[in-house]
């Protein structure tokens, strides 16, 4: 299969990438300035050049987006996987009292606005089937269930994000392309922090899991976890 996986050059992203190139598929690896913050892509590039291939990717600039699927259309390449993974948690632990509005207005051109540009343009070459798959990377801070007064930035945009990722899921039904927002769970990387007890190796396990077809979905779930079970809205 052929991914495009955005925010591949750290955390979950990176750990997708490897896990994917791994498992014998092409790896199309979006991000925002290859020549900064990428070394660890660059040296799998250069152990699986023919899997690999890094592609200069701003989720906040459209023109890059479109550029970059263009270049897919005319080297007349098919994506089987969009992973939506680029994103950012700001203003952490701010009471509503606090909060920097541009800030907020960051996370939603990121996380909501950037995932919306990536399906926007790179959907013309998703190879449309049962075989096809969306992941919107989101996480259990944007079920409505689970709100908790905080992180507002982060909460709302994933929130959005879920949303969105019903409506997709909606429009690509008579397509039969899956689409799911998945919670990664509380995963070991510059946004989980530490403390988080899972690692992003075993949350990229599992998701290639969902988009491989080896898990077992309950029922007709769009927003889940990494283990393919069905989260509340």
């Amino acid at each position: 299969m052929k991914l495009l996986i955005t925010g591949a050059n750290r955390g979950l992203g990176l750990a997708l990438t490897t896990e994917a190139i791994k498992r014998g598929h092409s790896v199309l690896a979006g991000v925002r300035n290859p020549e900064q913050g990428a070394d660890a892509l660059r040296h799998l590039s250069a152990d699986f050049p023919s899997q690999l291939k890094i592609v200069p990717l701003n989720v906040t600039n459209e023109d890059t987006c479109m550029k970059a699927s263009k270049q897919l259309e005319a080297d007349d390449i098919r994506l089987d996987a969009i992973i939506n993974n680029a994103a950012i948690l700001n203003e952490r632990g701010k009471a509503i009292e606090e909060l920097d509005i541009e800030k907020v207005e960051e996370s939603f051109q990121i996380n909501l606005f950037g995932t919306m540009r990536v399906i926007k343009h790179f959907l013309p070459v998703l190879v449309k089937g049962p075989n096809s798959t969306i992941l919107n990377i989101s996480s259990e801070a944007g079920s409505f269930q689970n709100a908790y007064g905080g992180d507002y930035p982060y909460a709302l945009s994933k929130s959005a994000v879920n949303m969105f990722s019903e409506q997709l899921r909606k429009y690509l039904s008579n397509e039969q392309v899956s689409v799911f927002a998945v919670h990664p769970g509380w995963i070991k990387t510059d946004m989980g922090g530490e403390k988080a007890p899972g690692t992003p190796e075993d949350s990229a396990r599992g998701l290639l899991d969902i988009i491989e077809r080896k898990k077992e979905l309950e029922g007709s779930p769009t927003f889940i976890n990494f283990k393919g079970e069905p989260m509340p809205f």
